[in-house]
């Protein structure tokens, strides 16, 4: 398998990552461009010698942690203010995190990843164990149709401190569920057993109100093309604990930021 290839079995995943550091597709997928561009001005930055997964996640942080020094722009080209190009940073803590939780890597590959030797990078990963242990609790949606994924689902949601609202098999039950309780997180398959979208069940209640989405799929490679409107957080199936977790945690991280300048403004 040439480079080339290599690179691009794993670009799904490198953006499946940029999209739970930044919280958007648009903001994640605009990383993931940079980081190709990077390489096929300098190949490089992806040495033979190296696993190229460890070479472009590798890339993809050098990119991400020089945002400070070089500056951002927001989608209209325009230069944002410095307090808000630094909150819209990623701590190292919770990118070591997301590299081992979410992504699989080990614990020698993620301190590559990041540039750290293996003592600093579980010193991070318990940096960020704390930080997400003081994520607020809410309640959860769950939109999936096979009994067995839900009840696990449910037990990793509620042991993670959340409640569980109810768990929705079809298109109407979830429309029932979300319009009565309007939960604080959805968590849902993408094909439901009546046959319909789950995507088109979290469209249908995000026209009632705003809510941070998880999208669960055994096909996640299909909704990280950058070709359309995609979702920003996706676990695959099979799934693994500690994958939901991080996510779910990431996705009410970005809620909560969201909700800081509100609160400041109407204070």
């Amino acid at each position: 398998m040439s480079r080339s290839q290599a690179v691009a079995r794993h670009l799904p995943f490198l953006r499946r990552y940029a999209r739970a550091l930044t919280g958007s597709q648009d903001s994640g997928d605009a990383y993931v461009t940079a980081v190709l561009e990077a390489l096929l001005e300098d190949p490089g930055n992806l040495p033979e010698d190296e696993d190229p997964r460890v070479g472009l996640y590798r890339t993809f942080t050098k990119i991400w942690n020089s945002v400070p020094v070089n500056g951002v722009t927001d989608t209209a080209g325009e230069q944002l203010p410095a307090e808000v190009r630094l909150s819209r940073l990623t701590p190292l803590p919770r990118q070591a995190f997301l590299l081992i939780s979410l992504e699989g890597f080990t614990e020698d590959e993620a301190a590559r990843v990041l540039d750290v030797d293996v003592p600093a990078l579980r010193k991070m990963l318990d940096e960020a164990g704390q930080e997400l242990a003081g994520e607020i609790a809410t309640d959860v949606l769950i939109i999936e149709d096979e009994p067995l994924i839900a009840m696990d689902i449910e037990g990793l949601v509620e042991r993670l401190g959340h409640n569980v609202l109810g768990v929705a098999r079809t298109h109407k039950e979830a429309l029932k569920l979300g319009s009565g309780k309007r939960p604080g997180l959805i968590l849902a398959d993408i094909q439901l057993a009546d046959g319909s979208s789950g995507l088109d069940a979290v469209n249908d209640l995000l026209q009632s109100f705003n809510v941070p989405v998880i999208f669960i799929t055994a096909y996640p490679e299909r909704f990280l093309t950058g070709e359309r409107p995609e979702p920003a957080f996706l676990i695959p199936k099979p799934y693994q604990p500690a994958t939901v977790s991080a996510v779910i945690s990431q996705a009410l991280f970005f809620e909560r930021k969201a909700q800081r300048p509100q609160a400041r403004a109407s204070a």
